[in-house]
């Protein structure tokens, strides 16, 4: 008999869940999706990382019409404003800086250059970086160009769902009244919705977000608050106007209690304020929002209450948390997607042929909390790694004592430039390296290895690299105008130019 996966909720998690699992498995799995049209999804999660271009290759999925029906742009990086000072922006871009050796990354060649009278910035070396502040873009070949997607989540979610749906997904109209546990087991047998219907499954997905109605309020996994290292626990999303062609990046702006976004798509802009509540009120956030927005706005504000942190289980018994039910972590580096992706793609390796395997629930595990634990390191170090003293936020953040991992990696770039990844850890080197040097940790020393080009040596290389860059980037169209032609004129031509 085929398993019975059941998905509870609908939205970003619930549909790529299904979308994946109906696509891949095929008929080893039947999938049903129970949601409800009177619950609101929360929707904001428009900025997007690279891993995700990969999953849609590997659902095969049309770049183009994707992007069409999601008002999708290109994402080439973050742009950061105010954190290290106030007054201060830098950018960290998807890619590589420069050209490594298998030795020592880029940087140790470019400190060494510093030392020796080279003192371009570190960002011209990297072709992501200046392509996004210069608004340019196209495909290149061989990938050269490492892109994300800044993108309606709502609209991506109606995207999957007709492809799930096609691929035989069922999805059921309801709200859950009541999940049923087996007396013995203590496994869910089935979700009991408003009106008496009984959906019967193997494996039940919980996608229901913050409520996680399975994996906590039915079967109690528990949750680890880190709001001692992420303080902020509000936040508030409107949509406005574009007042100017979509730009290749997302914008993070701090702010004295928090920071706010900017994330350009086709057709609008989302925007959002994220805040602690001991420093700012909702009326002043609300505020503080709407008097820095350009365009006119579109919808009402949506306000979000949430904690950071992590489910201790994101797999317990035969139940498997996928999005907001298994934590939550600000979209500060856009990571929320891709949690999502990580726990689906991961499940679908993991998925048991008879009944849930204890080794496959505890491997399961153990993974999807190393990569919390990861992504919640390198959000720290935005917040930890500043000179900022002009509120109480920052004087917080800029004295609270940080994990070992994460105290750990910045003592070594501090004294050495280096930076040693652990697994498969979502940020490569060249993230960590651009965001330290942006938020101001400066290496003390560098690999001895760069001190074997001499001083012309090192001349010609580190000008090639930057005249290689240079040279690419003038060859891109603008990002609007090769959008526009990419998905059919969706951006107007004529501001696109």
């Amino acid at each position: 008999m085929p398993k019975r996966i059941v998905v509870a909720g609908g939205g970003t998690a619930g549909w790529m869940a299904a979308a994946a699992i109906a696509r891949t498995m095929g008929g080893a799995a039947t999938v049903t999706l129970v949601e409800s049209e009177a619950i609101g999804t929360v929707g904001v999660g428009e900025s997007t990382i690279p891993p995700l271009v990969t999953y849609n290759r590997l659902l095969g999925i049309d770049e183009a019409s994707f992007m069409r029906a999601t008002n999708a742009t290109f994402k080439l990086g973050i742009l950061f404003d105010g954190w290290r000072d106030g007054h201060d922006r830098y950018f960290h871009s998807f890619g590589v800086t420069g050209k490594d050796h298998w030795a020592a990354g880029f940087q140790h060649y470019w400190l060494s250059g510093l030392e020796r009278g080279q003192h371009a910035s570190y960002d011209d070396y990297c072709l992501e970086l200046v392509a996004a502040l210069q608004g340019r873009f196209a495909h290149l070949p061989d990938n050269a160009l490492n892109y994300a997607y800044q993108l309606d989540s709502n609209a991506y979610a109606r995207f999957l769902r007709s492809m799930a749906e096609g691929d035989g997904t069922i999805r059921i109209e309801g709200r859950i009244r009541e999940v049923e546990l087996d007396g013995e087991t203590g496994d869910i047998v089935a979700l009991i919705l408003d009106g008496g219907r009984r959906i019967e499954g193997d494996l039940f997905l919980d996608c229901t977000g913050f409520r996680a109605l399975l994996i906590e309020k039915a079967l109690h996994a528990g949750y680890d608050d880190w709001s001692h290292w992420l303080p902020c626990d509000s936040a508030i999303a409107v949509q406005t106007e574009n007042a100017a062609p979509p730009v290749p990046y997302t914008r993070a702006m701090a702010h004295d209690a928090g920071w706010q976004w900017r994330i350009p798509l086709q057709h609008r802009t989302g925007n959002g304020i994220v805040w602690c509540s001991r420093y700012l009120s909702r009326e002043a956030a609300l505020e503080r929002l709407l008097g820095n927005v350009e365009g006119r706005v579109l919808t009402e504000p949506n306000h979000l209450s949430f904690q950071t942190g992590a489910r201790r289980k994101q797999w317990h018994r035969n139940c498997i948390a996928i999005g907001l039910s298994g934590g939550f972590m600000e979209p500060l580096e856009s990571t929320s997607i891709h949690l999502i992706q990580r726990a689906i793609l991961r499940l679908i390796r993991m998925l048991p042929l008879g009944p849930v395997n204890p080794s496959d629930v505890a491997e399961f595990n153990d993974q999807q909390l190393t990569d919390m634990v990861q992504i919640r390191d390198f959000l720290i170090l935005h917040y930890k790694a500043t000179d900022r003293r002009d509120s109480p936020f920052w004087r917080q953040a800029a004295a609270m004592d940080v994990p070992e991992t994460l105290a750990q990696k910045i003592a070594l770039f501090r004294e050495t430039g280096r930076v040693f990844r652990r697994n498969e850890e979502l940020f490569a080197e060249n993230s960590w390296v651009q965001v330290m040097l942006g938020q101001g940790i400066v290496p003390q020393s560098w690999h001895p290895i760069a001190a074997k080009l001499s001083d012309d040596e090192l001349a010609r290389f580190l000008g090639g690299l930057r005249e290689q860059v240079a040279r690419t980037v003038a060859t891109l169209p603008s990002h609007a105008a090769y959008v526009a032609r990419y998905c059919g004129a969706a951006v107007p031509a004529e501001r696109a130019a």
